[in-house]
């Protein structure tokens, strides 16, 4: 197989913030893009591994979010309406008519955000690992006393998490090594996230992560959802640390909702179930 090529560039917005973005993969006529939103929010693009499953089946658009990882430093605004009308510039931009949109965690909200805001923008929504509609106090709780538990099976490693500064690489790389369920291979796998590394956007985290709070559990999140016609694949790993049962409040809401939860995965469910999340990624193409 020929290899597929990354063409990266600077997409610039509206208010005249320049945002990393490439473009791989096979696009040919007929079949829908696919527009990745990573996770956060504050870090950037890791996807590498989703986009190279993909190439040889679709055009594949991968960025990073508004000042954050290769995207230009900036002062915000950090909402959630603003990184809507990003994701919306990056989109046109390629000129993809209506791709799919595939969200991972943080990003997995901030597709089903767009797919709310713009229906007629999107042919598939594919929701990655979030944590649903409901409120944060239906599993917050639970992930913080999951990810401890993961730490601590290492009582150094776990002390060494606790006396590192919140935005270092190493704090990272040591809390991130809690996502995988493969024990023997989670740090291994945690480094390559952190390759390259990029400044964590703290405030951009913070900003985001309070507007969000004040808008789950509300009558109008689930009223728009419920109203939502678009096919929508939720795919959780069964071993995440973020309890499944919030995502259970979205899948219950949506009108066209399949869900695939695979077995042996954490958070990041491409990593360690492959195949499965790329047959599941092929139920949204076949519909």
């Amino acid at each position: 197989m020929t290899p597929t090529l990354r063409q990266d560039t600077a997409v610039t917005t509206d208010d005249g913030v320049r945002l990393w973005a490439a473009r791989s993969g096979r696009g040919t006529p007929g079949t829908p893009p696919v527009l990745l939103c990573h996770g956060g929010p504050g870090l950037w693009d890791m996807s590498e591994d989703v986009a190279a499953m993909l190439d040889s089946l679709t055009a594949v658009v991968r960025w990073d979010q508004r000042g954050c990882g290769r995207s230009e430093p900036c002062a915000g605004p950090w909402t959630i309406g603003r990184f809507v009308a990003d994701l919306d510039t990056v989109r046109r931009h390629f000129a993809l008519e209506r791709p799919i949109l595939l969200g991972h965690s943080w990003g997995a909200s901030l597709a089903l955000r767009y797919a709310l805001a713009h229906p007629d923008r999107v042919a598939a929504l594919i929701y990655v690992s979030g944590t649903g509609i409901g409120p944060d106090a239906d599993w917050h709780g639970a992930f913080e006393a999951n990810l401890l538990a993961r730490l601590g099976e290492d009582p150094e490693r776990l002390a060494r998490w606790r006396e590192l500064p919140g935005d270092s690489r190493e704090r990272a790389v040591l809390q991130w090594s809690a996502e995988f369920e493969d024990r023997e291979r989670a740090l291994a796998h945690a480094e390559r996230m952190a390759d390259p590394w990029f400044p964590i956007n703290s405030p951009c985290n913070k900003a985001l992560n309070v507007e969000a709070g004040r808008t789950v559990g509300t009558p109008a999140l689930y009223a728009a959802c419920q109203a939502l016609d678009l096919p929508v694949l939720i795919v959780d790993g069964e071993r995440d640390i973020r309890p499944r049962s919030a995502v259970d409040s979205l899948e219950h809401a949506l009108p066209q909702a399949l869900r695939v939860t695979l077995p042996g995965a954490g958070h990041l469910p491409w990593v360690e179930e492959p195949r499965g999340f790329c047959d599941a990624f092929m139920t949204v193409m076949r519909r």
